[in-house]
């Protein structure tokens, strides 16, 4: 059984810094690209960052600068390291794995960003 388990979200003020992990089981993670989604209420869930399993990343043009994604396929885990945090980057934050047969996403972890 696969899981994705995201954590560090929380409440932080503008200008903070917050890092999400992603730790993924029941399955082979080195070989599938991993990515970061965000829901913000009243609007559709869209990509924040992504990295392959080479580790090549892209990131949606708002976070540019600010967010790194990045991978340890030691220990299974997509990290989302953010700083200089907006209240505009306050959402749910969801992990993505997928695969060939389907998508695998996490419960989500809630980051709200305080003017």
């Amino acid at each position: 059984q696969v899981q994705l388990v995201e954590s560090g979200g929380g409440l932080v003020q503008a200008g903070g810094s917050l890092r999400l992990s992603c730790v993924v089981s029941g399955s082979i993670f080195s070989i599938y690209a991993m990515g970061w989604y965000r829901q913000a209420p009243g609007k559709q869930r869209e990509l924040v960052a992504r990295i392959s399993s080479g580790g090549n990343t892209n990131y949606a043009d708002s976070v540019k600068g600010r967010f790194t994604i990045s991978r340890d396929n030691a220990k299974n885990t997509v990290y989302l390291q953010m700083n200089s945090l907006k209240p505009e980057d306050t959402a749910v934050y969801y992990c993505k794995m997928p695969t060939t047969r389907y998508n695998y996403w996490g419960q989500g972890t809630q980051v709200t960003v305080s003017s």
